[in-house]
């Protein structure tokens, strides 16, 4: 008999032990038989089992090796025993005719890394959902003119639509954690706007980096540095400006028009 597995700090480990938050999160996601679902972290697999009960077959990525041991015993899975950040979601999507659905209760000191990973290979994935600390969330779908609206709001919602579907309490945990938790759902939009993604995000990065202040004295220096001739309200702070805002000032440092330019 396999000896109980301890929790690693260096993973973020934390179990999810609450029967009813799991089959909620598993109404949430509404797996269908047949279906191409690929779980990141399934750990002790407590949402692992309700899952390939419904889906059939389930891929699963794990790092921990002990974990991956007994999570390759179960002969409905198939295991990918690998650093989620090093894994080619592209070609995993590629390797299956159904659509790609990611789920997962995502380490939450690497839960950032991880969703801008994954936002690269949007365009392949069908749905997300993530469990989430409660606080990352509120900020991925965060709104102008509020404390939660950041880099990380608009750097998402320029290519998903996102719901915070489902709140988690420490305790249906095992450890608890000490934060609050949630699962979002996250739908690529099936026509995102044309831009060069590296340079929004550099463009938002730049923006946050003075978040108290005009943009003026941040976006502004960043835009007369690369020679931008365009017309952009800089007499705001960062969290004033929506979403589609940036998106067309960055499509319009990479043409050279205005974003009030017609196309």
């Amino acid at each position: 008999m396999n000896a109980p597995h301890k929790a690693r700090k260096r993973f973020g480990q934390h179990f999810l032990s609450d029967q009813s938050i799991i089959e909620a999160i598993v109404d949430e996601i509404a797996p269908k038989p047949g279906q191409f679902v690929v779980e990141i972290g399934p750990g002790l697999a407590a949402l692992t089992q309700p899952l390939v009960e419904r889906l059939g077959q389930l891929t699963v990525v794990e790092l921990d090796r002990d974990l991956a041991v007994r999570l390759r015993a179960h002969p409905q899975l198939t295991v990918i025993e690998s650093d989620v950040l090093k894994v080619d979601f592209r070609a995993l999507a590629a390797s299956r005719p159904e659509p790609m659905r990611v789920v997962g209760n995502l380490p939450y000191n690497i839960s950032t890394p991880i969703l801008f990973h994954l936002l690269g290979v949007a365009d392949v994935v069908q749905d997300q959902h993530f469990m989430l600390q409660k606080e990352v969330i509120d900020r991925m779908v965060g709104r102008p003119c509020t404390a939660d609206y950041s880099r990380l709001s608009v750097m998402l919602q320029w290519r998903y639509e996102m719901a915070n579907v489902l709140f988690v309490p420490p305790e249906s945990f095992d450890p608890p954690p000490r934060v609050d938790s949630a699962i979002v759902r996250m739908v690529p939009l099936a026509k995102p706007p044309v831009l060069d993604a590296k340079l929004l995000e550099e463009l938002v990065q730049v923006a946050f980096s003075m978040r108290r202040k005009l943009l003026r004295h941040s976006l502004g220096r960043w835009l007369e540095a690369r020679g931008f001739a365009g017309q952009f309200d800089l007499q705001r702070r960062a969290e004033e400006v929506p979403v589609a805002e940036y998106v067309a000032l960055a499509q319009a440092c990479a043409t050279g028009h205005s974003p009030a330019d017609p196309a």
